[in-house]
């Protein structure tokens, strides 16, 4: 296959995409950190002052910064986000369109997943969304007719020779190219974007030389800029509640997928104190579940002991988690693709470093045949069994050192000396990590460009049609990697009956998208020991007032109720799986917050779910914000659930202020704390020079600013 072409210069790979693909340049790129936004923009700009073409982009998650609005977030957010992202950071030009409604006449996007709540108020964003699930969109985009695919690639150099590796992205795009390539459609030229910040990743990323599957490899040097870093959030009581009971629903060697944000930060917070604290653990429990603690759920699915065997990671999204994870030695379950040694790794009858005894264990399971043929010896020193210098030699093998054997393992002799070869050596090409897309914090991105070793070679980045499904053929070996799987996931909202609300509001405008949430669902039902779980908080702030998040009825759903499983709130964990509507209602009760827990009966009783005269329990009572905080105060003054459990991308004083800030928000949300905004205003006390230079108030000029600047000085006197 030819070597791809190499461009050096942005300019010159956009005309040669526009005299290959002709008046009708249709797009494909890939979600999150794997756009080449100078690329992409200067390819945008290139079609939309030439209404004589089009541009037609299908992708999804076009990352974009946040743009704060009033005068007082400007002032806090500029100064960290020009440190968070860079001064030359490339903001995407077509999502500014988007968002303003003024895309060209010539231009459109086709998103599947937005960033969450960025396109609410976009026509143009609305009206151009695909709803997808992320299994399916390599399948659809083919059909859209893509001529043109571009990437953000790594490269790396060894010995003179350039290899590539998708890096953060292997998930769409090779998927893409296979099933243009079985509907016999023509290849679409694929560039390869040289971007120096991205880790070289290994699994199906690693497209070594690139031929085959780049056409171009572009290396222009202000393609490369810092990627796209979320800030680290905190952790409330809240999620920290929801996190606790998720993690009791985790199984020792089984297998985890999570997504992003804070509730998922609880839940891996959690895991680590499970697995280092445990007694720490325990007693957070103790007083977290009360009279309901050690679910009769979490005792046959899950457990809170400390992880002896680890877990094993299958998720769509890599995010900070895995690193925790990984760096706390929970994520240590190695997986083999190779079905019958997984059984015997599963069954424990041969552990990860061989001992005496085992070469008879091989071969009384099959693994190891009477006489070794090219592919089983070939098959033997690839997962390490085997030294790699063995070979075959007539009627015997040499295992390097001088040492030769029968090949007939039917014999005791021969047995007997490949035992002694083996004993003591590692299984190796296992991983403990296979992911679809990478997206995080600084640190993530880090930690993937200087893994080595074993960390290296037991993290994959695969096809998403390898992640979020059973593949195709290999159905009994994804099964047994994903052994007592446990997906979790997050929703806005819940029924009782059991249908879950993720992805789009009721007047149908799409939040963010349905990407794999319904993939994990459908998978958890097709493996015989795993479980969907979604957590949710059970209340929101709406307008000032407190809101249910579980709700009788919503005129949207993301995950339909036949397909119910877990929910887990803060306030406890409901098990929805095979139980009758009554059994789902009840469930789902026991986790709403007490607030809204009668009328929800009420609503109940006029469905025929609930029976006349239904009462609600005492203990359910208890289910209120402030019953939790108080539940968890003595665990966070002992810093067992600290408010930045990962640490903070915010400086000490940037804390402080955003304390004050969200307080001066909420105060100004609702008047019966308007007295203390009054206070702040009028009252004495020296200035905090420190955080009004910060905020660039030192010298505040007309009355707005000196409002401003003695408001926030009371505020932060009052903390």
């Amino acid at each position: 296959m030819p070597q791809p072409q190499a461009i050096a210069s942005i300019d010159a790979c956009v005309e040669r995409i526009v005299e290959a693909c002709g008046e009708h340049v249709v797009l494909a790129t890939p979600l999150g950190l794997g756009k080449p936004n100078r690329l992409i923009n200067a390819l945008y700009r290139r079609i939309a002052r030439d209404p004589a073409r089009r541009l037609t982009i299908h992708t999804a998650l076009s990352l974009d910064p946040p743009s704060p609005s009033a005068d007082i977030e400007r002032r806090f957010a500029q100064p960290f986000l020009e440190r968070q992202f860079g001064l030359d950071y490339p903001r995407l030009e077509y999502v500014a369109a988007m968002q303003a409604d003024t895309l060209p006449a010539n231009v459109h996007v086709h998103e599947f997943y937005f960033q969450s709540g960025s396109m609410l108020q976009s026509g143009t964003a609305q009206r151009d969304y695909v709803s997808l699930n992320y299994t399916q969109v390599a399948r659809d985009v083919a059909d859209s007719g893509v001529n043109v695919v571009v990437q953000a690639v790594a490269r790396r150099v060894r010995d003179g020779t350039a290899s590539y590796s998708l890096s953060c992205n292997p998930d769409v795009t090779l998927d893409l190219l296979d099933c243009m390539a079985r509907a016999g459609m023509p290849k679409p030229l694929v560039i390869g974007v040289v971007h120096a910040e991205l880790p070289f990743l290994a699994g199906d990323a690693d497209i070594s030389d690139g031929c085959g599957v780049l056409d171009i490899v572009l290396e222009d040097a202000s393609c490369s800029h810092r990627l796209f870093a979320l800030p680290r959030e905190d952790v409330d009581d809240v999620e920290y509640a929801i996190g606790l009971h998720a993690s009791t629903l985790v199984a020792d060697g089984g297998t985890l997928q999570i997504g992003i944000g804070a509730l998922s930060d609880a839940l891996v917070q959690a895991l680590i104190l499970r697995h280092q604290r445990n007694a720490d653990y325990g007693e957070i429990l103790d007083r977290l579940e009360g009279s309901n603690q050690r679910t009769p759920l979490a005792q046959r699915i899950g457990g809170d002991a400390a992880f002896q065997r680890g877990l094993y990671g299958s998720s769509e999204m890599v995010m900070d988690g895995f690193m925790h994870l990984r760096k706390a030695g929970i994520l240590s379950r190695l997986v083999f693709d190779d079905e019958p040694l997984q059984r015997l790794l599963d069954d424990e009858r041969i552990g990860l470093t061989l001992r005496e005894g085992d070469a008879a264990t091989l071969r009384h399971a099959g693994y190891l045949p009477r006489v070794l043929d090219q592919t089983g010896l070939d098959r033997m020193r690839r997962f390490g069994i085997l030294p790699e210098g063995s070979r075959l030699r007539g009627e015997h093998i040499h295992v390097g050192m001088d040492v030769t054997l029968r090949n007939d393992f039917d014999d005791p002799q021969s047995l007997k000396t490949l035992d002694e070869v083996i004993i003591g050596r590692t299984l190796c090409g296992g991983r403990y990590l296979q992911g679809g897309f990478c997206l995080g914090s600084s640190l993530l991105y880090e930690w993937l460009r200087n893994l080595d070793g074993n960390d290296y070679d037991g993290l994959s980045m695969n096809r998403i049609s390898e992640v979020n499904r059973l593949q195709r053929g290999y159905e009994a070996l994804a099964a047994r990697q994903r052994r007592k799987a446990r997906f979790f996931n997050t929703c806005m909202m819940a029924t009782p009956l059991g249908a879950a609300v993720s992805d789009a509001l009721e007047d149908g405008r799409v939040v963010s998208g349905v990407g794999g949430q319904y993939d994990f669902v459908s998978l958890a039902s097709q493996l015989d020991d795993a479980r969907s779980i979604l957590m949710l908080r059970a209340t929101r702030i709406v307008k000032g007032r407190l809101e249910s998040n579980i709700r009788w009825n919503y005129g949207h759903a993301t995950i339909p109720r036949h397909m119910r499983d877990i929910f887990v709130s803060e306030y406890g964990i409901a098990d929805l799986r095979g139980k009758s509507d009554q059994e789902c209602v009840v469930a789902m009760l026991a986790i709403c917050d007490a607030k809204f827990q009668e009328q929800l009966v009420q609503q109940a009783v006029r469905a025929r779910k609930l029976p006349p005269g239904f009462r609600i329990p005492q203990a359910w009572k208890r289910n209120t914000r402030e019953d939790l905080a108080a539940r968890l105060a003595l665990f966070r003054e002992r810093g067992l659930l600290p408010a930045y459990p990962f640490g903070s991308d915010f400086s000490a004083l940037e804390l402080r202020l955003l304390r004050v800030l969200g307080t001066l928000k909420r105060s100004i949300a609702s008047p019966r704390r308007w007295p203390g905004v009054v206070a702040a205003l009028l009252g004495p006390g020296a200035r905090d020079a420190e955080a009004l230079a910060r905020m660039g108030l030192s010298r505040p000029r007309g009355w707005r600013q000196r409002i401003l600047a003695r408001l926030l000085g009371g505020m932060l006197r009052q903390q």
